[in-house]
């Protein structure tokens, strides 16, 4: 093989590098941009489900396009009502037209207590809040550490367009790899 050939052989060899490289880049992007997003969780208000520090992807798809609805039980992220520059995440317990209210730590849908078995007795406080009916296109959200949670419980229902995606996986660290509970 002549010096040329294997000049010429090297380039469609770095091309092809390039376009794949290239390639890969783009769909990362778009990923990252519309589909999953890598988020840090700030806080404990989400314990023992997430806790400080933890890395997890989001799914930013599903409820952007009306893949799913938000439901019951869902963990959400959001942007803060009373501060729009700043992220929440917390757990969806109250759907639009939901009666919700708190009577010393037990949280009642419609009349009827919840069965939160993904708070530990440790994590539960004694506080109430009042009886409301949640408006449509808004959902009352707490954290699963409820001594520590700034929520719905202090700032009300929250909007349906102040959220922009579910958390779905627990990538950092190694031990707590998989589903997010």
């Amino acid at each position: 093989m002549s010096t040329e050939s294997k000049g010429r052989s090297a380039l469609r060899v770095a091309l092809y590098w390039s376009r794949d490289l290239v390639l890969s880049v783009v769909i990362a992007v778009v990923v990252i941009l519309f589909l999953y997003q890598p988020v840090k969780v700030e806080g404990t208000s989400m314990m023992p489900a997430l806790v400080d520090q933890e890395r997890i992807f989001i799914n930013k798809f599903t409820y952007r396009f009306g893949i799913a609805n938000v439901e019951r039980g869902d963990t959400v992220v959001f942007w803060f009502p009373g501060d729009p520059s700043k992220s929440y995440i917390k757990r969806v317990i109250g759907l639009p037209g939901d009666a919700v209210e708190v009577n010393r730590g037990t949280v009642l849908v419609n009349g009827r207590p919840l069965q939160e078995d993904y708070v530990p007795q440790d994590y539960r406080d004694r506080q109430s809040s009042a009886r409301q009916t949640i408006p449509q296109d808004h959902f009352f959200v707490l954290g699963d550490h409820r001594s520590s949670s700034n929520d719905s419980r202090a700032w009300g229902p929250l909007h349906r367009r102040h959220i922009y995606g579910k958390a779905v996986f627990v990538y950092w660290p190694p031990e707590r790899f998989g589903p997010v509970r």
